[in-house]
């Protein structure tokens, strides 16, 4: 099993959230208004009046065998839109209940 733990500008959500349901990939946990800021690109999301938009993260855990595809959609829509900003991290769970 693999984890991915997405955080991307809110503007994403129902696309990642589709990425999900076509690969397969039921269960996750959404967190849908925090704030943060990119390492190096793109504009705060504070949820401020001077930076107004507000990120989303998203927790799945999902088979080995949909990791990969999981990342590699994530990665085009990054690409389509990069200054809306998506980050996804991948890493092996051991055990779960």
């Amino acid at each position: 099993m693999k984890a991915i733990m997405i955080t991307f500008d809110q503007a994403h959500y129902e696309a990642v959230v589709d990425i999900l349901e076509r690969s397969n990939c039921r269960g996750f946990t959404a967190w849908p208004e925090i704030s943060g800021r990119g390492t190096s690109t793109g504009e705060p999301h504070y949820g401020s009046h001077a930076w107004p938009s507000l990120c989303c993260a998203i927790y799945t855990v999902v088979e080995d065998g949909r990791a990969l595809t999981v990342m590699d959609k994530l990665q085009r829509l990054d690409r389509e839109r990069p200054l809306l900003g998506l980050r996804a991290f991948m890493w092996t769970i051991e055990k779960s209940i």
